[in-house]
């Protein structure tokens, strides 16, 4: 199993050799994408990602700590909810291992990041 560095590292590898600029280029799927007939999977992670990204709109203040902790919040809910998703509708064990130590460490950072933003007076 890879470490989370190491996803990262090959997920990035991945997006740009595709040619996209944008990491979650590869990952864009509108509603006309999804067809009638979808996974429950595949209708929960849409659902998921629509969520995500509507959350990670963030105002910036132009203190770029804030602005990082901000946004990171709801990128890591999006994580949360979709190794929910991986978890509870995937088959593979390693996968669904994979989901759970998503959800484990993820929601530990958003806490982090939750108390470090109402330490620093913005909630």
């Amino acid at each position: 199993m890879l470490s989370p560095v190491a996803f990262a590292i090959a997920f990035g590898a991945y997006a740009q050799g595709r040619g996209g600029s944008d990491v979650h280029e590869g990952q864009k799927m509108s509603g006309a994408n999804a067809t009638a007939d979808a996974a429950p999977s595949t209708e929960a992670f849409l659902a998921a990602n629509r969520k995500m990204h509507t959350a990670m709109d963030v105002p910036y203040t132009g203190d770029a700590d804030i602005d990082f902790v901000r946004a990171m919040i709801p990128h890591h809910e999006g994580a949360i909810e979709m190794a929910r998703i991986a978890r509870d509708y995937g088959d593979d064990p390693d996968v669904r291992k994979l989901a759970e130590g998503i959800i484990t460490n993820q929601q530990a950072e958003v806490d982090w990041m939750v108390q470090w933003l109402e330490k620093h007076g913005n909630p």
